[in-house]
């Protein structure tokens, strides 16, 4: 992945420098890094300095009622936990990856479902998480990611308000 993500090119826009930023960060990192980066983000000894879950920046808590609404927006998309997964679904990664595929149409779903996942289970939260990710101390690569994260996230909440 690390070597994949070298490979972006970006443009003048913001999302554009955001990709070129990360790429040159790609560049410079690799798989053995970028993975004691992340331990030490995200598990650490015990715990890492942050919980990329919606519970946690919505009420301070894990599995809390962002995880239940995550999970009964899933039973109405008719998205099923992949087995052998035992990461709480409200993990950012995988909000991510469902928008994804609601936006591209891999996960149907009636006109305006990505725009309400969007606001109902990303909007309230992503931001802060993303300007945290990209002021954590112990982050080369990931602030990266944060980078880019806030400026898609930027991007998309401006778009949605456009269109409202």
């Amino acid at each position: 992945m690390i070597e994949r993500l070298a490979l972006l090119r970006g443009d003048a826009s913001p999302l554009g420098v955001a990709h070129a930023v990360l790429a040159e960060a790609a560049s410079q990192a690799d798989e053995t890094t970028a993975a004691r980066e992340y331990f030490d983000l995200f598990t650490g000894l015990g715990q890492g300095q942050l919980l990329p879950y919606a519970s946690h920046y919505l009420t301070g808590s894990l599995y809390g009622r962002p995880l239940a609404r995550v999970r009964e927006a899933f039973r109405h998309l008719g998205i099923e936990s992949a087995a052998g997964h035992s990461e709480p679904e409200d993990h950012v990664a995988i909000l991510c990856e469902i928008m994804a595929g609601l936006v591209g149409g891999d996960i149907p779903g009636p006109a305006g479902i990505d725009r309400e996942f969007f606001e109902k289970h990303l909007a309230p939260w992503v931001r802060r998480f993303f300007v945290d990710l990209e002021q954590a101390k112990s982050a080369d690569f990931y602030a990266c990611v944060g980078s880019l994260g806030l400026t898609f996230v930027d991007i998309e909440m401006e778009a949605f308000a456009l269109s409202a």
